[in-house]
């Protein structure tokens, strides 16, 4: 069905194309914005922040890298 693909690809098929929600666990930050709508950031085992993807990421990383 998804011969040829790569990872990226299958996603979007299976969110867009057949109404699935795919739950990826990820540390590839690039990757997940390209990819997900939703994030959820875990530390030791607890959700620490949770949100529309671009928007978190761009909080998340102003507030770590911050001067």
């Amino acid at each position: 069905l998804m011969m040829g693909l790569n990872i990226e690809q299958v996603i979007f098929k299976l969110n867009r194309e057949l109404g699935l929600t795919v739950i990826l666990v990820e540390h590839n930050v690039r990757f997940v914005r390209e990819v997900s709508h939703r994030f959820a950031m875990m530390k030791k085992g607890w959700i620490v922040a949770e949100g529309e993807t671009s928007k978190l990421i761009d909080d998340l990383v102003r507030k770590h890298m911050t001067v």
